[in-house]
């Protein structure tokens, strides 16, 4: 395994805990990893698939980064697919082909998929080595971040196994041990086999500050503490205000959200993760999977709502085991917001119904039909048609979702697609009316071969660079061939995908249970609760509440966070 590790990622040892995973992965055992973030999951179920023959399939919520991930396999020379929401059919049924019948090692693969015919006819024909599950929280309703499509893995196990029994590699940052157990549960585990690493991180240093001026706070954090950072808060508008006050008081920083494009997204991360750029203010959408080591302070400007999301932001800090900083600052109004969100999560049951029938009306699709499609969604368009207050939607939409009706993604980018409207002898005879259409179109056809059985990817910018035009030019020219007929031309867009499991359902049979609605407010409520009880608390090391709560229940005080300083300040006095 040393070797493998060397061989393709260039490292000459393992970091704590991955060598007791692989070994037990590879002595076929189902394995759940409770690794820290920054402990380098990834490796975990990436090395032990490429010392057996076979594809490992991958399942994780997160697109943006099994993108980022398939991506970095590819460039390491060891072939892998992705197959999640916003792809056309025919560009998913070739993915499912080349995982059969090519060469490939690793076929990631968001949770909404694995209900599909499509993918359960082809994952039974492929000749799989293990089956990794990525951010496996999300299989518990008691984790922070429930995802009831995950719950389709032990069928999909049930599949592959009718040829040979195939190991489940389940990896999680954050668990408690009501969750570790619930996660072997609903995976089917053949016997309780966890391996956890210690929770603790000696070199960080947890401070909680209230605080009423947040922003002379955080100034002198960026200021009082050199080096690279990151500043988390609750909405994209903060972001952007933040990163502005702190480039006007001559600090580098840039904000980064969902609603970037992500071509932007991109740079800013890389101007970061290469010290060009020194601070990120950002939602919760940065940090998965991107291991920077060098990160000096997290700062939350806002109050996380869970102690998973706090902790799992924090570790985002001092991985290279230097001295590092998580300041938390809060104050009376994040204790009233964080429990007016409880509300607002949780919108009546009648309302909930209501929003059910007002997605279909607003997407035209009526009573007994839409059940396995894939539409865009543009929350922001659907409630301002029906006059309704975003966020409570929002969590109507979600609460759906959790019941089992629909999946809404991640806000994704589609790339633009084009198909031939023409047969390939047809097309000689069309007059493209200039030599320069004619060219433009050899240009397509000689980048896109498969472009005359169905729709296929393209980027405008590639055509560009290729034919030597302007990117303006090639669109032009698309839609130009477009309105003659000639080819259909989709152009990129960005938005969520709302994906339905079922045909619309009359109001009598949308079935929606009070007693699972209370159990599930009442899960909420203690989650934030627990934050609360942590950030308030005076008296208890801030490591020692937090391993606490992860069920690490005996742990000397850290010796280095605000409640610890306080105490040997106290005893000098």
């Amino acid at each position: 395994m040393r070797e493998t590790l060397k061989k393709y990622w260039g490292y000459d040892s393992f970091r704590p805990m991955q060598e007791d995973i692989i070994t037990s992965v590879l002595e076929g055992r189902d394995t759940l990893a409770i690794l820290p973030t920054g402990g380098g999951k990834s490796i975990c179920f990436q090395v032990p698939s490429m010392m057996r023959p076979g594809i490992c399939i991958v399942v994780s919520p997160l697109i943006a980064l099994m993108k980022d991930q398939v991506e970095s396999l590819n460039e390491r020379g060891i072939p892998s697919l992705l197959v999640c929401s916003g792809m056309s059919y025919r560009e998913i049924d070739i993915a499912l082909d080349n995982a059969i019948y090519g060469d490939y090692k690793f076929l990631y693969l968001s949770p909404e998929r694995l209900r599909t015919e499509i993918f359960r006819v082809r994952v039974a024909r492929m000749n799989v080595n293990f089956l990794a599950v990525d951010e496996a929280h999300c299989i518990s309703q008691w984790g922070h971040d429930f995802r009831p499509d995950y719950l389709q893995i032990a069928e999909i196990r049930e599949i592959i196994n009718t040829q040979k029994r195939v190991p489940v590699i389940a990896l999680t940052a954050t668990a408690t041990l009501k969750v570790a157990d619930d996660i072997m549960s609903n995976l089917e585990f053949d016997s309780t086999n966890k391996i956890t690493s210690s929770f603790e991180r000696p070199n960080l240093s947890y401070v909680f500050r209230k605080a009423e001026d947040k922003m002379g706070q955080l100034l002198s954090i960026c200021q009082n503490v050199p080096g690279s950072g990151i500043v988390y808060v609750g909405k994209r508008r903060t972001a952007e205000q933040i990163a502005s006050f702190l480039r006007s008081q001559k600090i580098d920083a840039q904000a980064y959200h969902a609603g970037m494009e992500r071509d932007g997204r991109s740079r800013i991360q890389d101007q970061w993760k290469s010290n060009r750029t020194r601070i990120i203010v950002s939602t919760n959408a940065f940090g998965m999977g991107i291991d920077k080591p060098d990160v000096r302070f997290v700062c939350h400007f806002d109050m996380p709502d869970t102690v998973e999301g706090y902790f799992q932001e924090a570790g985002r800090a001092g991985r290279d085991g230097e001295p590092s900083y998580t300041v938390l600052l809060w104050n009376e109004s994040d204790i009233r917001r964080l429990r007016q969100i409880g509300r607002v999560t949780f919108p009546p049951l009648d309302y909930i119904r209501d929003i059910y029938q007002k997605v279909f009306i607003f997407l035209g699709i009526p009573y007994e039909e839409g059940r396995g499609g894939s539409v865009k969604f543009d929350l922001d368009e659907f409630v301002r048609h029906f006059k309704l207050h975003s966020a409570t939607a929002y969590y109507a939409i979600r609460y759906i979702e959790q019941a089992g009706y629909w999946t809404l993604s991640e806000e994704l980018e589609i790339p633009s697609k084009v198909r031939f409207d023409v047969s390939r002898d047809e097309l000689y005879r069309v007059q493209l009316g200039s030599n320069e259409m004619d060219t433009f179109v050899k240009v397509l056809l000689r980048m896109y071969p498969g472009i005359f059985s169905g729709y296929v990817t393209i980027d405008e910018e590639q055509i560009a660079r290729a034919g030597r035009y302007a990117v303006d030019a090639v669109k032009a020219k698309l839609i130009s061939l477009s309105k003659r007929h000639v080819l259909t031309y989709v152009q990129k867009f960005r938005s969520p995908i709302l994906t339905f499991y079922n045909e619309r359902l009359y109001e009598k049979n949308l079935r929606l249970p009070e007693s699972e609605y209370d159990e599930k407010v009442e899960r909420r409520n203690a989650g934030v609760n627990a934050m609360i009880s942590i950030v308030t608390d005076n008296s208890t090391c801030r490591s020692v509440s937090l391993l606490s709560y992860f069920g690490q229940k005996e742990s000397a005080p850290c010796g280095k966070c605000d409640i610890c300083i306080d105490k040997k300040r106290e005893y000098k006095e």
